[in-house]
């Protein structure tokens, strides 16, 4: 992480800075709220912005995370969700704004620094390295993080111990010495949620993690959110499906059009006349 001071062309800016010294104005609500509740925020975006052409898929969203517990991002299609998981991770470059991760705030997201700053992400098309099996897929995260230079490293004792704990607790224990791309879907899905918990950080991304899955497989991804959840850490996911939603999120934030709709406990925002009317489309 480069120096955090502000200064000299940084990408990183302390969130104690004046917001005029970072070029924000001091309007954005969040920022007023950035160290309320009982656990602070996990992330948190300032005047964000994302746009494709003439289309502003996310525009100048500022919202606050807070740590621990789930928080679904919802909203009809088009809305910028996935557009916002890309710009909270450093999949895609911000146009305007800052990203907070952590009490660092960022002009830049870089994706390969993410884990560095506490955080990491899985995809909606799952992300694997197919040619290597389910084993070397958790010991690439817990080694070198480098495909090659991880399968030849000497793997220690205790980074066999914890890729065993993942594999048991994502179930593919059994499957450990199958090449990755001969999993099925759903499979491929919960490799992924290990690699994401191999990195041991403390937010976690989820973009769409229960779309095309099967009801068991859907119940085991849904257990194993709860078991991060429940160490102690921060998710934050995406979800058409309204009653995981209800079922899982502590916090819901729905946007429309790239922009926040609403924002605060799940069922009173759901209940709102314009979310309903924005993404139930009454």
């Amino acid at each position: 992480m480069s120096g955090g001071d502000g200064s000299g062309g940084s990408d990183d800016v302390r969130v104690d800075l004046p917001l005029e010294e970072i070029g924000l104005s001091k309007h954005f609500h969040s920022w007023e709220n950035l160290y309320t509740g009982q656990d602070g925020l996990a992330l948190e975006t300032i005047g964000v912005s994302k746009s494709f052409g003439a289309v502003k898929a996310v525009d100048r969203l500022t919202l606050a995370i807070p740590r621990k517990g789930m928080t679904s991002i919802v909203g009809p299609n088009g809305s910028g969700k996935s557009t916002l998981m890309n710009l909270l991770s450093g999949t895609l470059p911000l146009d305007g704004g800052l990203v907070v991760i952590d009490e660092v705030g960022l002009k830049v997201v870089k994706p390969y620094e993410t884990p560095q700053h506490g955080l990491t992400r899985t995809f909606q098309e799952v992300r694997l390295f197919d040619q290597i099996s389910v084993w070397d897929n958790i010991m690439v995260v817990l080694t070198e993080r480098r495909p090659f230079a991880a399968l030849l490293e000497r793997s220690k004792p205790g980074h066999r111990q914890k890729a065993r704990g993942i594999l048991q607790s994502v179930g593919l224990w059994e499957k450990r010495d199958v090449m990755a791309q001969e999993l099925s879907y759903g499979q491929r899905k919960l490799l992924e949620i290990g690699r994401a918990m191999a990195l041991d950080v403390d937010t976690y991304l989820f973009d769409e993690p229960f779309a095309g899955l099967f009801p068991q497989m859907l119940e085991r991804v849904k257990d194993l959110m709860k078991q991060i959840r429940d160490s102690g850490r921060t998710i934050v996911f995406v979800s058409h499906n309204m009653d995981i939603v209800r079922e899982l999120s502590n916090r819901i934030i729905v946007l429309d059009s790239g922009q926040l709709l609403a924002e605060g406990d799940v069922e009173p925002v759901l209940g709102r006349p314009e979310v309903i009317e924005a993404y139930l489309g009454a």
